[in-house]
């Protein structure tokens, strides 16, 4: 090695401790397109270009944030509102904001992997409100379920999609391992035809209307808007009665739901109402 390197190394040396104090380095921590997670890595950013939303990503949609640890207000209000009998509409896109909705029931469920086709049949006939598909629970009503008390909630989503997991975080109740039923009456004033039940859900679980099971959703699921579509339905003039189960292991725990037509146009010309 000769005289210059000799003298160099030691500056290089010197230079580097000297950039890490002044913070440089934290220059070289952040990726762009990120942004730093709490007390923790980056986490992408999921408009940027090929995430989630972005060019070239997976068609989601953006959704809320779950709770963070420190928020302790459990408010209701926060990202729902308590349903009237005044009929509503469903939203632009035709999504359905409205549903009564059972607290959860609280089932060993240690994983989303779990949820299958035959778990759910299980579930679907030991952990029932009802056997009756077109029952119409009452608002704020008590039923006993796997000997659990649970209450029935009316409320109107504030966003496109009805967010589980914060109302069991506004409600106080398990957000792991459960199990949630939900029903929502579709007021047409006409028949309406040709059209498809089209949902997303977060983990698993399945819908029905009018009695009949429509559509299956097995497995750990991502909420997709229209991830998957019933066959041709017909929604006929009066009430008509969806029912939707959504299990959940772990994670966020949500769903959209909406009616489609043969041109997977959203369908709009009806009515919302819980009872």
């Amino acid at each position: 090695m000769n005289k210059t390197h000799k003298h160099f190394l030691p500056l290089m040396a010197f230079a580097v401790v000297f950039a890490l104090q002044l913070g440089v380095g934290s220059a070289f921590a952040q990726v762009p397109g990120q942004t730093p997670g709490p007390g923790g890595p980056p986490t992408i950013n999921p408009g940027g270009p090929g995430g989630p939303g972005g060019p070239g990503g997976p068609r989601r949609s953006n959704l809320p944030p779950i709770p963070l640890a420190e928020d302790t207000t459990h408010s209701i209000t926060k990202h729902f509102i308590p349903s009237t009998p005044v009929k509503k509409a469903p939203d632009a896109k035709g999504f359905i904001q409205r549903w009564l909705v059972l607290d959860p029931i609280k089932k060993n469920l240690r994983g989303n992997s779990a949820i299958t086709e035959a778990y759910l049949k299980t579930a679907f006939s030991t952990e029932n409100f009802s056997q009756d598909y077109n029952t119409v629970p009452k608002n704020n009503s008590t039923v006993t379920v796997a000997g659990q008390e649970l209450v029935w909630h009316a409320l109107d989503s504030k966003t496109f999609n009805f967010n589980l997991y914060h109302f069991s975080y506004a409600t106080n109740k398990p957000r792991a391992g459960v199990f949630f039923w939900l029903v929502t009456v579709i007021n047409c004033t006409e028949d309406i035809k040709n059209v498809r039940l089209a949902a997303g859900v977060n983990s698993g679980g399945a819908f029905w209307l009018n009695g009949e099971q429509v559509l299956t959703i097995p497995g750990d699921k991502d909420i997709i808007v229209d991830n998957v579509a019933s066959p041709l339905l017909t929604l006929k003039k009066g009430k008509n009665i969806v029912r939707a189960a959504i299990l959940n292991g772990q994670g966020m725990c949500n769903f959209v739901a909406r009616f489609i037509d043969d041109k997977d146009q959203p369908v709009k010309n009806f009515t919302i109402s819980y009872e």
